[in-house]
């Protein structure tokens, strides 16, 4: 499958899943969808059948309750069975609205408050660095998950100890759960302030797969931390859902599912 099928596939599952196991954050999930496609199908160096490689690539999701997403991305990639999915949510299930401590095959770390994982990317990127190791680490972050301090102090860490094996990408939808992302914090210019902490910054559309391989590539080229604005439509994907920040929380009934199946040309 081409990367533009992945993607439409993903949406329908995430839409499918959501409505059955009535788990919430699908707007949050669909924004992040291309960015996860490119990462799995593209970039990162990893094997299903061997998912501990030792020269692995690391990805650790910073904004957990898109943790369906993350799910989505793992199972279509192959760690295992699409059907698990519809586990999401259950008393006793693998599949946590957050990644837990018994979260399933490919996820790297729990998902705890927002702003963690830049931190602990950080420090494993570090850690491979002083051991002379070719792996490498991506972070998806949201933007409302900027809000945090520990996102800046591990910025000014990374960027000090030139971890040029660390990619952050913003999921840049401009919404979160309470209103309008540049509202509640001075966010822009974006660029800028990650630039002014020491990293290559490139800025692009989320949602423009080309111009995500591209990026990407461009990452691996740098000799500092490189951060990737994604600018992204929460709820991408599904015309009634998109830039709604009703459906941070709200769950789609059956008929929106075959909506939304619709118009993902499935």
């Amino acid at each position: 499958m081409n990367l533009e099928t992945i993607a439409a596939k993903m949406r329908h599952t995430l839409c499918d899943v959501s409505s059955q196991t009535k788990t919430p954050h699908l707007g949050s999930c669909l924004s992040c969808v291309d960015i996860l496609a490119t990462l799995y199908w593209r970039v990162l160096n990893i094997d299903p059948n061997m998912p501990n490689a030792s020269d692995r690539d690391y990805f650790l999701l910073g904004k957990g309750h898109a943790a369906s997403a993350l799910y989505t991305a793992l199972a279509y990639r192959g760690f295992f069975d699409i059907q698990a999915l519809y586990e999401h949510g259950q008393t006793g299930s693998q599949f946590e609205e957050h990644p837990g401590i018994n979260a399933p095959s490919g996820v790297e770390t729990v998902s705890g408050s927002l702003g963690h994982a830049l931190s602990l990317a950080a420090g494993m990127a570090l850690s491979t660095k002083l051991q002379q190791k070719e792996n490498r680490f991506y972070v998806l972050m949201g933007d409302g998950e900027l809000n945090e301090g520990t996102v800046w102090e591990a910025a000014m860490f990374a960027a000090g100890k030139k971890l040029d094996n660390l990619v952050a990408i913003v999921d840049f939808n401009k919404l979160q759960g309470t209103g309008e992302s540049c509202d509640i914090m001075h966010l822009e210019p974006l660029e800028e302030k990650w630039r002014a902490f020491g990293w290559h910054t490139i800025r692009i559309n989320g949602h423009d797969l080309n111009s995500l391989q591209n990026a990407f590539e461009q990452a691996k080229q740098q000799s500092q931390p490189v951060c990737i604005v994604a600018d992204t439509i929460k709820g991408k994907g599904v015309s009634f859902m998109e830039n709604d920040n009703n459906w941070h929380y709200r769950i789609p009934k059956a008929d929106e599912v075959d909506m939304a199946k619709k118009e993902l040309g499935l």
